[in-house]
């Protein structure tokens, strides 16, 4: 079910629009708040998260064996991923903690961020099914997803574009922060992967200039494969 008419924000963001609202409230729900809370949601979306990225991995790279696959799906379920996609969201600004979850300069666990995160399609999968789940997944993970490659199993993005680009003969990108939004504490970042030599420009965002700028290079490399 895709986002029309008036949606929450964090519907906008995922694209998806609940027919059970509940549920999202649920999913966005800390055990510090009250009941019900989304730890049962954030078990079922684990599995669903795990299955959908196997299932997109599987069809994508018939070349690679059960342990890359294995390596490239832990690399994109890890909780450092789905803490970034989180922060992307903006998922903790609609969060319901207690006082005691939240630090007095508003920090919030990681691991709050990313159970939360798996909480969400835990809750999608129950409102639409695997198909909705699978299509909310696609849409936040869609430039990790679209710039994989066999390579990265072993190398990030700026590195495969540094790599592409030395190999033939061009000068190395230039990356610039654009803009710096939000507090101290909790940041985000818009940064511009410039190539002059190929007059190709892309952007990346994320909760500091180091992931930012892998999202950009991520975003140039699967430009330059289109």
């Amino acid at each position: 079910m895709i986002v029309a008419n008036r949606s929450s924000p964090i519907e906008e963001r995922i694209a998806y629009r609940f027919t059970q609202t509940a549920l999202l409230t649920q999913a966005l729900t800390h055990g510090s708040y009250g009941k019900p809370q989304n730890e049962r949601l954030e078990f079922l979306g684990d599995a669903v998260l795990n299955c959908v990225i196997a299932e997109d991995l599987y069809a994508r790279f018939a070349q690679l064996s059960e342990g890359q696959l294995s390596t490239l799906r832990a690399n994109l379920v890890r909780q450092a991923t789905l803490v970034e996609v989180a922060h992307e969201l903006a998922l903790g600004e609609v969060l319901r903690l207690g006082d005691q979850a939240r630090s007095p300069d508003g920090y919030i666990q990681v691991s709050i961020l990313a159970d939360a995160l798996e909480a969400v399609f835990g809750a999608v999968f129950l409102d639409g099914g695997y198909a909705a789940a699978s299509t909310v997944v696609h849409h936040v993970f869609a430039l990790r997803l679209q710039a994989l490659t066999p390579d990265s199993l072993s190398k990030d993005a700026k590195t495969r574009l540094q790599e592409y680009l030395q190999k033939h003969k061009l000068p190395l990108p230039i990356y610039r922060v654009l803009t710096i939004e939000g507090q101290a504490h909790q940041q985000h970042f818009c940064v511009e992967c410039d190539v002059p030599a190929l007059k190709r420009t892309s952007r990346g965002e994320g909760h500091s200039r180091r992931v930012a700028e892998q999202h950009a290079a991520e975003a140039m490399l699967s430009d330059m494969k289109s």
